[in-house]
């Protein structure tokens, strides 16, 4: 049975292809979740993050917020998997993970913004940290949304 995509593939073998697929992409995204979610933890015991300012540690308390969404986000495929193989729902898990791993990429997009928009605020000031901040939300939301979606079949 032809799938889709003119693949010589029957229907549990293409969910099966979009389940490994989608967890590849998943492992992607936890190696730079781990890594930012790592320098979050570790800010507060630096001698510098008593010198934060207001805004400052209301940014690097919602980062640590978001980045604990989107490991949760993050892992959520695998527990509905786990929790749903033995039921045959692998059709369901595929597309609520593929809707989940649009919010993980969403949510590493606010991090990287977030972390450079605090980094900037820290070491050049916040005219500097609101540049970054404005550029990388034009340029991840570029990369991430409008390419992607100019080469959607039409």
């Amino acid at each position: 049975m032809a799938g889709f995509d003119d693949r010589d593939e029957s229907h549990d073998e293409r969910l099966d292809r979009n389940w490994n697929e989608l967890l590849q992409e998943l492992r992607i995204t936890q190696t730079g979740l781990q890594l930012l979610s790592g320098f979050l933890l570790t800010l507060p015991f630096t001698d510098i993050f008593g010198g934060l300012d207001g805004r400052q540690k209301a940014l690097y308390l919602t980062l640590v917020v978001v980045s604990g969404i989107a490991v949760g986000l993050n892992m959520t495929p695998v527990m509905m998997h786990r929790r749903l193989f033995a039921e045959h729902k692998k059709e369901r898990v595929v597309a609520v993970g593929h809707v989940v791993s649009q919010a993980v990429i969403a949510g590493v997009a606010v991090l990287v913004t977030g972390t450079a928009t605090l980094i900037f605020s820290v070491v050049e000031g916040w005219t500097a940290a609101i540049w970054v901040a404005v550029g990388l939300t034009l340029v991840l939301g570029t990369l991430l949304g409008v390419i992607p979606r100019r080469f959607e079949p039409r």
